[in-house]
């Protein structure tokens, strides 16, 4: 098995580097010490990785965030000193093995084994129920707001952002901007969810229209707009990163 380890402290990747050494069942491919270079890493590379090991607590991007920015992840073990997420640990299918530092040679070496049970092939089974039909993509172009009496159309793909203010709405687009009588939720199931993302509860965003991120805010034109913990990780999946 191919796998990478990612764990802020360098030390902790020593130590882990030092047992997959001796273990011939698996190959350590990189080591990063910053989750966010994981992904550009994974992100071109998930095929070829079979395991992560994987600590909880790094700065501003926990081992949780990370596992659910992620597509499809390989299997995982997560090393952590602290024993209060192993319930929350289990919760995920990918996540095989949880090891509380400091980890004995006997503790790492079960949890190989069951990243080996995990990844050993499965005997496939053939499915013969009827493949539903796939829905069409999102066609619609433009919509129309009510202003004033007047029916004003908008093109979707002009918009930068929308804003929830009370009882309105702010539609800034790249020409102009609309404040409108009606509710995040509702212009939500107008805007295709491949191109717009509700990345806080007061703010829908145009992915195409980022120009920068930096910690908890995305920049949109002069916008900074900001993104929310339990959004971040579906924002970060929607990126196409090098």
């Amino acid at each position: 098995m191919n796998c990478i380890i990612i764990d802020d402290e360098a030390m902790a990747r020593e130590i882990i580097s030092q047992m997959i050494s001796k273990h011939p069942a698996i190959k350590l491919i990189e080591e990063f010490s910053s989750a966010i270079e994981a992904i550009k890493y994974l992100n071109q590379n998930t095929e070829n990785i079979d395991l992560i090991f994987l600590d909880i607590h790094m700065p501003g991007f926990t081992g949780f965030d990370f596992i659910q920015t992620i597509k499809n992840p390989p299997s995982v073990i997560l090393i952590t000193s602290d024993k209060n997420f192993a319930i929350e640990a289990f919760e995920y299918d990918c996540i095989v093995d949880y090891l509380v530092k400091p980890i004995t040679e006997d503790r790492f070496q079960k949890a190989v084994k069951k990243a080996e049970s995990y990844n050993a092939p499965q005997p496939v089974i053939k499915n013969t129920a009827t493949t539903p039909q796939e829905q069409p993509a999102d066609t619609n172009t433009e919509f129309y707001v009510n202003i004033d009496r007047r029916l004003i159309k908008i093109d979707i793909a002009s918009i930068n952002l929308i804003e929830a203010k009370g009882d309105y709405i702010h539609i800034k687009t790249e020409s102009k901007n609309y404040i409108v009588h009606s509710t995040l939720k509702k212009i939500e199931e107008k805007l295709p969810s491949s191109l717009f993302l509700k990345v806080h509860r007061t703010y829908i965003i145009n992915i195409k229209k980022i120009v920068d991120i930096e910690d908890n805010s995305v920049l949109i034109a002069k916008d900074v707009v900001p993104v929310s913990r339990a959004n971040r990780p579906e924002l970060m999946k929607r990126l196409n990163m090098l």
